[in-house]
């Protein structure tokens, strides 16, 4: 059984995960420009003097941690992608890690970072 890619095939899911990678790079800057370099007055858009009711600041809260949020899942996937770039290098990407069988192309072009074959995903996710 085939387990490893051509050059091309490396080539061509390189560009892939370096393209997903500068999204993920934007996301982030567009995060932390809304949400970390901003005061609670600016984010709220309301710059007056004026006290605020309990509620918006609950809610401006609330959408500064979801920000946050998603930021930290930003992050991860970020890892994730460095981690499929460093296995394309040393010539291991697309190679399931419980199974040691080939990943399929349409999987990996859909999640580059994938580490498992559908199958073995499949089995993780049902315990």
């Amino acid at each position: 059984m085939k387990k490893k890619f051509s050059k091309t095939d490396l080539k061509d899911f390189k560009k892939i995960v370096l393209k997903k990678k500068e999204q993920l790079l934007e996301d982030l800057e567009h995060i932390s420009d809304d949400t970390l370099r901003k005061s609670q007055k600016e984010a709220s858009g309301d710059i007056s003097g004026y006290t605020y009711h309990m509620a918006d600041v609950a809610s401006d809260n609330y959408d500064r941690e979801f920000s946050l949020s998603l930021a930290s899942s930003d992050r991860k996937a970020l890892y994730e992608l460095d981690d499929a770039l460093k296995r394309i290098e040393e010539g291991t990407f697309g190679v399931c890690d419980e199974c040691k069988s080939f990943i399929s192309k349409a999987r990996l072009k859909a999640v580059p970072s994938a580490r498992l074959c559908i199958k073995c995903q499949q089995k993780k996710e049902k315990k």
